[in-house]
């Protein structure tokens, strides 16, 4: 078993930073990863990326190369293509790779998992042909992949807008964008306006989207309800109801988004403290300035801690890499506390426009607590309407409905339906969604085989 002064898990933006802030202090750092190649969802793939691609994905893009590149000539212990199926309280790291199940120790642990989109559970989004935006980002980055036809996106966020634009600068014709957000939003919002202005560049950026998608004559459909996917087999139409008036729109493509929530499945299988955030309606890991949470050594820094974006996830894991040098006593640890003390007040100026940007693009309930009718757990086919006879039954909270009806007991492991169903379940029980709760999340956080964990055989070893 390898032991390391910090083990990261994830290399995006967080990640990366953390793992370069530690070597630059002489640390030991192993930093694991699922992906093939290092940046996370937000710069996946931008090492192998051509100048065509980077074009189309932007500059803020295009910037991950540099990154990247630093993070591969850093002397951390990087290892690809890892699939982390269990962590433990003293902080080893399970992990698969290569059809093998070996082991990771760290005197230190950050979690930079970053986040997942929310799902949008409406009628039909279990058809073929209606994916999420963040999918069909993701088979652009890593592939080069577009829709072949018309798109039709749906939904509300700046990952919605950009999408947008990048399909368009790829050749790709829009159908349409259906934003669910409205005048509605920006009153709730306004007072929030004023503590945005530190934070105005991505504001700025935000209407650059907006205002190139303008341009490009998309039609722009706004304030829009009553959201569903037409069709028997096949997405063949998304309808929904914009400025009082019912609209039917031809689609076999849809691409559904509402925002992006932490990816929290490895906090919840530690045990750790999270509490529900109602700004961001999902739930976050505690942690103290530096990262640290309630589990002493555990980190957590980027967007698997509370939605803040790629500048915030990079000083978020800079300060981790401070901290844990800091306590290592391999080098004075009061001139990192001192280093950290800007860096904290560049992170409450990248932090002050997220209030904004969460009441503009607000997920309208019915988005996120659907009717009766809808699927909710779509692994086991668990509708929102059973979840509420559960409740009737005398179910509480979301891990009571793996035994009522197997709901959140499929391959995604409640990654999709968690959410919803805490949601469904305190509106039906007229609670607070912290009294519901959410998951027990269990190992193994990814399959495994009985012949692959037989090969786990601990060899200690020491890095340098």
């Amino acid at each position: 078993m390898s032991e390391f002064d910090l083990v990261v898990i994830g290399a995006g933006p967080a990640g990366m930073s953390a793992a370069l802030e530690a070597r630059r202090h002489g640390l030991t750092v192993a930093v694991l990863d699922e992906q093939a190649s290092p940046g996370g969802q937000i710069y996946r793939n931008v090492g192998n990326a051509d100048a065509r691609s980077r074009n189309v994905l932007g500059d803020d893009y295009a910037a991950g190369a540099e990154l990247v590149a630093a993070f591969l000539a850093c002397g951390a212990h990087y290892l690809a293509n890892a699939a982390i199926w269990q962590v433990t309280p003293q902080r080893h790291v399970h992990y698969l790779i290569d059809g093998r199940a070996e082991i990771l120790q760290g005197r230190h642990l950050l979690i930079a998992t970053g986040a997942f989109e929310r799902s949008m559970p409406v009628p039909g989004w279990t058809l073929p042909g209606v994916m999420t935006a963040g999918a069909g980002q993701i088979l652009l980055k890593s592939a080069a992949l577009v829709p072949v036809g018309p798109v039709v996106l749906a939904g509300c966020g700046p990952l919605l807008y950009l999408l947008a634009v990048q399909y368009l600068r790829a050749g790709i014709a829009l159908a349409a964008l259906v934003d669910t957000s409205g005048p509605g939003d920006l009153l709730r919002s306004w007072r929030k306006v004023p503590g945005a202005l530190r934070g105005w560049r991505d504001l700025l950026k935000g209407m650059h989207l907006l205002r190139e998608l303008k341009r490009a004559g998309v039609r722009h459909f706004r304030n829009a309800r009553d959201i569903r996917i037409e069709g028997d087999s096949q997405a063949r139409a998304l309808s929904f109801v914009s400025d009082g008036r019912h609209w039917t729109l031809p689609a076999s493509l849809v691409l559904l988004h509402q925002g992006v929530v932490p990816n929290t499945q490895v906090s919840w299988s530690l045990r750790l403290q999270h509490d529900w955030c109602e700004q961001q309606l999902c739930w976050m890991v505690r942690r103290d300035s530096e990262g640290e949470t309630s589990l002493p050594g555990v980190f957590i820094a980027g967007d698997g801690g509370a939605i803040g974006g790629v500048h915030a996830a990079l000083l978020e894991g800079r300060l981790v890499g401070l901290a844990v040098a800091a306590r290592s006593g391999k080098v004075d640890a009061q001139p990192l506390r001192q280093r950290a003390e800007p860096l904290l007040t560049l992170l409450q100026r990248q932090r002050a426009a997220r209030p904004l940007i969460d009441a503009l693009y607000w997920p309208q309930q019915q988005n996120r607590i659907p009717a009766d009718e809808v699927i909710v757990c779509r692994c086991e086919e668990v509708s929102a309407g059973a979840i509420r006879q559960y409740v009737e039954l005398g179910c509480l909270g979301p891990n009571q409905t793996k035994a009522f009806g197997r709901c959140g007991m499929g391959p995604c492991q409640g990654r999709l339906c968690g959410l919803s169903v805490s949601e469904i379940i305190a509106e039906q029980r007229q609670v607070p969604v912290a009294q519901v709760g959410y998951y027990r999340i269990r190992s193994p956080l990814k399959p495994i085989t009985l012949a692959q964990l037989a090969t786990e055989i601990p060899h200690l070893q020491e890095h340098s």
